[in-house]
C-alpha cells in the first residue's frame, strides 16, 4: 500500500476544483457571448 501525503491530496483536490471552476466559467462566458452575438444578428 502506498503512503500518500494528506497535504498532497488536499493540494491536488484544490487544483482540480480550480480547474473545473475555471472551465465552467469560460464555458458560460463563451455561450453568453455567442447568444449575444446571435441576438445582435437578428
Amino acid at each position: 500500500m502506498l503512503s500518500v501525503e494528506p497535504l498532497f491530496v488536499v493540494i491536488l483536490v484544490g487544483l482540480l476544483g480550480l480547474f473545473f471552476f475555471g472551465f465552467l466559467l469560460v464555458r458560460r462566458t463563451l455561450t453568453g457571448l455567442r447568444e449575444g452575438y446571435e441576438d445582435g444578428q437578428r
